[in-house]
């Protein structure tokens, strides 16, 4: 099930919790508020209904039953047309990013192989949802495109085998891990090139584990104003997802809500000959199969 944080276009400021109901949208905040669906207390965000003990599954169960009756119901449900969407995480205590997972990548760079995941930090402030703009910053003119498959964890994680990560995967999302290039070069490490804000789009939705199990073999897709310029299936990840949450674990705690960008792959901007860096007027969308797609315009600082 796709779960989103919209809110509704006569109140942009009061962000809500929905979910795609057939080939429309379903407003969960309205349907717990009015007591057809049962859950502890009413929530506006996906991260309040991480904070419930299996509370994902149990607001899935429900709407699943919903979905099948289609009487009584018509008031919770709207177009996406009607909505501006927000990112489905929007403040997780940590954004974590892998360097050099898809083999395509690392051949593309003529790096070598990572013998472990290579994790570099983000912050919250580089987050941002979709037809949000990613901004230049006055520091760089080089900035570049990374399209990522995002997981959001769902359990607190410690010391987690690979065989039992999956577990603590709450759901997948899409993320344009967007990184100044000139600045990364210059300083050695990634975390200012990474960080600035605007950086990390993130969205539309959140996609349950129980749709897309262990997130492998999905198609990947980047586009810049329509042009594809990346294209890999996750199957090419050098670390799958439970291998990268069983390592991540083994080195710190994931909490509830934290984010996990799972590397990018082949055909990012500044391998290719000319280069091709994003400028202010661009358009930029990635598509994962099973998720759905993250269009970001480009603008100058202002």
């Amino acid at each position: 099930m796709k779960f989103m944080n919209f809110s509704r276009k006569n109140a942009p400021n009061v962000v809500r919790l929905g979910c795609v109901f057939g080939d429309a949208c379903f407003d969960i905040t309205k349907a717990i508020g009015d007591d057809l669906l049962e859950f502890p207390r009413v929530v506006f965000t996906i991260e309040e209904v991480l904070q419930v003990k299996d509370g994902l599954q149990a607001l899935e169960q429900q709407l699943g039953g919903l979905k099948r009756s289609s009487s009584g119901i018509q008031s919770y449900v709207f177009q996406p047309s009607e909505i501006t969407f927000h990112a489905p995480i929007i403040h997780p205590q940590k954004l974590i990013g892998i360097g050099l997972n898809y083999k395509d990548h690392v051949e593309e760079i003529k790096a070598t192989t990572p013998k472990e995941p290579l994790l570099f930090g983000m912050y919250g402030n580089a987050i941002i949802g979709p037809n949000e703009p990613i901004v230049i910053p006055p520091m760089s003119r080089q900035v570049d495109y990374e399209a990522e498959l995002g997981v959001v964890i769902g359990r607190r994680a410690r010391h987690v085998s690979a065989v039992a990560a999956v577990d603590y995967v709450a759901g997948y999302t899409i993320i344009n891990d967007v990184s100044a290039r000139d600045l990364q070069f210059s300083d050695g490490q990634w975390l200012r090139a990474k960080s600035f804000d605007t950086f990390a789009p993130m969205g539309p939705y959140l996609v349950t584990r129980n749709s897309l199990a262990d997130g492998d073999g999905l198609d990947i897709e980047l586009r810049l104003n329509g042009q594809t310029m990346q294209r890999s299936n996750t199957r090419n990840l050098i670390f799958k997802v439970p291998d990268l949450i069983s390592y991540i674990s083994n080195v710190m705690t994931l909490e509830v809500g934290d984010v996990i960008a799972t590397g990018t792959p082949g055909g990012v901007g500044f391998v290719r000959n000319p280069q091709v860096f994003m400028k202010p007027g661009d358009v930029v969308e990635i598509e994962i199969a099973g998720i759905g797609k993250l269009s970001n315009p480009v603008a100058d600082f202002d």
